[in-house]
C-alpha cells in the first residue's frame, strides 16, 4: 500500500531528542523551541514567531489576544478544518461562514464584505493546500472596516503572496506541524505576531497566564500571575523533531514540488480532456506543495475513484466536509449567502500521496492507475 501520508523524517530526529533529554531541559522554552523560533521569524519576517502545542492552539491564543467576546461576528470559510472555528467558538463568537472560490478552494474575497455586519470584528482567510488566498483584497476590507485578520496558515509556510509569507499579512499567522503537515512535530504549532505591542500578552497567556518569559530571560528576579492564560508551549523533545526537518526545509519543500510538479505533468491530458480537473495556483502566489488534489466529476464518480485506487494499493482521501452543515456548525454557526461551490466542490476533491520520500516510480504507478480508471 502507498500510504497517503508518511510523517517527515531526516535521521536527525532521534539524535536531537537525546540532545534535549541529556541537557535536561526538556519541557518548554528550551535550547529547540528557540532553534524553531527564530528560524520561523528569518524565514517568515515576522516580528515574533512562538511554538505551540498545535496550530488549534496558536489560533485560540491570537483568539484571546484579539480579545474576541460573546456575540462577535467571525467571517471564515466552511471549507476547512474544524479548528479554525472552535477558536472563536470557544470565545463565544459566531462563525459566518461564506462560499468558497472553486479554482483555489479558497474563501471567495468577493463574498467576504456582503457579510459584514455591526457585530463582525474579524476575517479568517484559511490558505488551503497551502495556495495564498487574494490577501491584498482582503486586508482592504479588514482595513476599511477596522477588522482584524488571523490567517489560518496551518498548511502554508513556505508559501508567499506577492512575495510575502503566508501568516505574515493579518495581525496573527497560524502555522500547523501535525505529523500530515509538510514539517512535523507530531502535534504543533506556531503563532507568528506582526505587532510588537502583542509579544509580552502573547507570551504571558501562552505561559499560564505568568510573566516567566521575561524571568526565563532574567528580566524580573521572580514571576508571578499576570493575565488569563493557558499552557500553549510544547516539549523541546518535539521541538527537536521539528528542528530536524527546518535545518533541512529546502531539501523538503524541493522535493514535495517535485511530486507536485510530476503528478501535475502526467494527469495534465486527463484535465485537457474534461475528465478531471487539477488544482489551480494563481499568479503571484507560490505554494508549498503541501497537497495534490484531483478533482472528479461528482461524489459517486469520486468514491468509485478511491476505491479502485484502493484496490490498487493507493491510499487516496477525500478532505473537509464543510462546517456549515455539521452538527456544530448549525447550533454555533451560520452561512451567509447562497452555498454555490463550497458542499459541491468539496464532494469533487480527492488528494493523492504526497510526502518527503516518495519516489518517482510511485507518483508514476499512481497516475497510471488514475488513467485507467478513466479509460
Amino acid at each position: 500500500m502507498i500510504n497517503f501520508n508518511v510523517p517527515p523524517f531526516t535521521g536527525k530526529e532521534t539524535e536531537y531528542i537525546m540532545e534535549a533529554v541529556k541537557a535536561q531541559k526538556i519541557c518548554g522554552d528550551g535550547q529547540f523551541t528557540k532553534k524553531c523560533n527564530a528560524w520561523l521569524e528569518n524565514k517568515t519576517g515576522t516580528t515574533k514567531a512562538l511554538l505551540t502545542t498545535s496550530c488549534t492552539h496558536a489560533t485560540e491564543l491570537a483568539a484571546l489576544l484579539a480579545e474576541v467576546k460573546a456575540g462577535d461576528e467571525v467571517i471564515m470559510p466552511s471549507y476547512t478544518f474544524v479548528s479554525t472555528a472552535d477558536a472563536f467558538v470557544l470565545r463565544g463568537a459566531v462563525p459566518v461562514f461564506v462560499d468558497i472560490r472553486p479554482d483555489t478552494m479558497n474563501i471567495d474575497e468577493k463574498k467576504i464584505e456582503a457579510a459584514i455586519t455591526d457585530k463582525t470584528v474579524g476575517i479568517v482567510p484559511v490558505h488551503y493546500a497551502g495556495v495564498a488566498c487574494e490577501m491584498d483584497t482582503i486586508m482592504d476590507i479588514a482595513k476599511r472596516h477596522n477588522l482584524w485578520v488571523i490567517e489560518d496558515a496551518a498548511q502554508g509556510i513556505m508559501s508567499t503572496y506577492k512575495g510575502k509569507a503566508l501568516g505574515t499579512f493579518g495581525e496573527f499567522g497560524c502555522f500547523s506541524f501535525h505529523e500530515t503537515k509538510n514539517y512535523s512535530m507530531g502535534e504543533g504549532g506556531a503563532i507568528l505576531i506582526r505587532d510588537e505591542k502583542y509579544i509580552e500578552p502573547a507570551e504571558i497567556i501562552r505561559e499560564k497566564g505568568t510573566d516567566r518569559s521575561k524571568y526565563n530571560r532574567g528580566q524580573i528576579d521572580k514571576y508571578t500571575w499576570r493575565n488569563y492564560g493557558s499552557s500553549y508551549l510544547p516539549s523541546d523533545m518535539n521541538a527537536a523533531y521539528l528542528w530536524a526537518q527546518l535545518e533541512l526545509a529546502e531539501e523538503i519543500n524541493d522535493w514535495r514540488l517535485r511530486v507536485w510538479n510530476r503528478y501535475f505533468e502526467a494527469l495534465t491530458p486527463l484535465a485537457e480532456s474534461g475528465k478531471i480537473e487539477l488544482p489551480t495556483v494563481p499568479e503571484g502566489c507560490v505554494h508549498n506543495a503541501h497537497m495534490f488534489y484531483i478533482k472528479a466529476a461528482e461524489i459517486e464518480e469520486r468514491t468509485e475513484l478511491e476505491k479502485f485506487l484502493k484496490d490498487n494499493g493507493i491510499w487516496a482521501v477525500f478532505h473537509y466536509i464543510p462546517l456549515h452543515s455539521a452538527p456544530a456548525g448549525l447550533k454555533f454557526g451560520r452561512f451567509h449567502g447562497e452555498d454555490e461551490y463550497t458542499t459541491k466542490e468539496s464532494e469533487r476533491l480527492l488528494r493523492l500521496p504526497l510526502y518527503y520520500g516518495l519516489k518517482d516510480e510511485e507518483v508514476d504507478y499512481i497516475c497510471s492507475k488514475v488513467k485507467e480508471f478513466y479509460k
